[in-house]
């Protein structure tokens, strides 16, 4: 059933109930639609990145390393953020764009089901981002992780979301669906599975 009014906090929360408590949302009585998520994030660093890709000091392919922990992650959000549903995630991406001394990430998460998976996409986002900043941090300790954000969202009661600006100014995604800003880096690791351990 959906949250009443004892259940939502005077600002909507629905993790929240009127009274500060936890809670897991019901979600029984929604349509079981297909839903859509996208996140990015970018990883900053002095460090040379194309240089630290190329010959990395004992990480093997960090790439590589980044994609499948993010979609590992993504796998196990329930697990990591207490308050989610643990869902049967249909499909995960993540791909990542280096650059001189950035690496831009996005991960797309898909699923049908009661609920949405954007958690699941922001989790995955930035747990690569993560991967890659350890790498970084023997060559550059202020490696940092910025802008990890929702960019789109369909599927369910609340329909197409989408970011219509981001952090560089231009638009989150093109038009018609997520993760544009990948497209070159060609096939991506995908997984899934239920997000318990």
């Amino acid at each position: 059933m959906a949250p009443t009014a004892e259940d939502r906090t005077d600002g909507g929360l629905t993790h929240i109930d009127a009274r500060g408590r936890a809670r897991m949302v019901d979600v029984s009585a929604k349509a079981v639609t297909r839903r859509v998520a996208e996140a990015r994030c970018t990883v900053h660093t002095v460090a040379d990145v194309r240089g630290v890709l190329a010959d990395p000091p004992g990480d093997g392919d960090l790439i590589e390393a980044a994609r499948v922990a993010g979609v590992l992650a993504a796998k196990k959000t329930a697990s990591l953020i207490p308050l989610c549903h643990p869902l049967l995630v249909d499909r995960v991406t993540v791909d990542l764009v280096p650059d001189d001394h950035r690496v831009r990430v996005v991960a797309v998460a898909d699923i049908t089901e009661r609920t949405g998976v954007e958690m699941e996409a922001l989790t995955a986002c930035a747990t690569a981002a993560l991967v890659l900043v350890q790498a970084f941090l023997a060559v550059d300790p202020a490696a940092s992780v910025d802008d990890l954000t929702l960019w789109h969202k369909s599927g369910g009661r609340s329909g197409t979301w989408q970011r219509t600006d981001g952090p560089d100014g231009g638009p989150a995604s093109a038009a018609g669906g997520p993760a544009s800003a990948a497209s070159g880096l060609g096939t991506a690791a995908s997984g899934s599975g239920r997000g318990r351990t």
